[in-house]
């Protein structure tokens, strides 16, 4: 197979497995990627992975603040000639006219088996619906929101133990596995193009702040769903007597739950946790992290705030 020339699109640690076996079997003749940001207490620049990558590998890079009304980038893009075109998380949409500048147009490695969870937060949704199975489409990029053409698609089972983390780290490495074997397709005249069943899409909006906080009211389960969602940010967290306390880890509780019990009443002090009623069951809080502190056990922090059983963590 003749190597591609390619213009890679993507920014964050999801995009890097992927960049790195496009850079091991065909010609990544651009990176584009996010702008640095200012992260940490510091507000220090910190450049996306990607980036990163293309430095360390000395392969070009770009990052734009905009793609849309930016006539001088894609003439840039023109002037590489480039076959192919790859997007990876790299979030932005890509206007029209640049989808039209590589040969074979633009593939789009997207975490989540499409049309279920079209949007930017695919990995994040997943979880916090409790979808037992995810996977990878390979997707022709068209203007709309990952509304493009099934190229390949790949499942794998979600395990019970992942969370936004690992499922990410999951999908990454089964991203770069699966382009692989479509550019082998795309190079023989075989590769699928398979129009998306639009009546069957969801979406998959970006993650708000608010999405981490503990909604007492749900089911157990419903709450260690939406913990899994947000591991990677914001993380779960309630309010308890106007400070905001970071859950670490919990678990849904086995044991049926009295009847009486309502949502966010501490039914017990275990060794080193908490036991807390929701809208249905019970969540044993094993790790909290009250703000300005260090993380610590549910009943450390327990003990020191006077939270016994009966106390509502509201």
């Amino acid at each position: 197979m003749k190597p591609l020339r390619v213009v890679f699109f993507g920014s964050p640690e999801f995009a890097v497995p992927v960049l790195e076996a496009l850079a091991r079997q065909h010609h990544v003749v651009l990176v584009v990627s996010q702008p640095a940001k200012p992260a940490g207490r510091g507000m220090i620049l910190k450049q996306p992975a990607a980036a990163k990558l293309a430095e360390s590998a000395g392969i070009a890079l770009a990052q734009p603040r905009r793609l849309r009304k930016n006539p001088e980038f894609i003439e840039e893009l023109r002037s590489l000639a480039p076959d192919l075109g790859v997007t990876a998380a790299y979030g932005k949409i890509l206007p029209p006219e640049l989808l039209e500048v590589p040969r074979y147009g633009v593939l789009n490695v997207h975490a989540s088996l499409l049309p279920r969870w079209r949007g930017a937060a695919p990995i994040q949704r997943s979880l916090m619906a409790g979808d037992e199975v995810s996977g990878i489409t390979i997707m022709q990029t068209e203007e709309g929101l990952d509304t493009g053409p099934i190229r390949l698609q790949r499942r794998v089972a979600v395990r019970p133990q992942d969370d936004a983390v690992s499922l990410a780290r999951t999908l990454s490495d089964l991203g770069a596995e699966v382009l692989m074997e479509a550019l082998t397709l795309l190079a023989a005249d075989s590769l699928p193009l398979t129009p998306q069943d639009d009546s069957a899409a969801t979406l998959a909006p970006p993650l708000t702040p608010e999405d981490g906080h503990l909604r007492w009211q749900d089911s157990s389960e419903q709450v260690f769903n939406r913990h899994r969602g947000v591991a990677a940010w914001p993380g779960t967290s309630f309010e308890f007597s106007g400070q905001r306390v970071k859950v670490l880890e919990l678990a849904p509780w086995p044991e049926p739950t009295p009847p009486e019990a309502v949502p966010a009443q501490v039914l017990g002090v275990a060794e080193e946790s908490l036991l807390v009623a929701t809208g249905g069951g019970a969540l044993e809080l094993a790790t909290l992290k009250p703000a300005g502190k260090g993380a610590m056990s549910a009943r450390a922090w327990a003990n020191g705030r006077g939270v016994k059983a009966g106390v509502l963590l509201v």
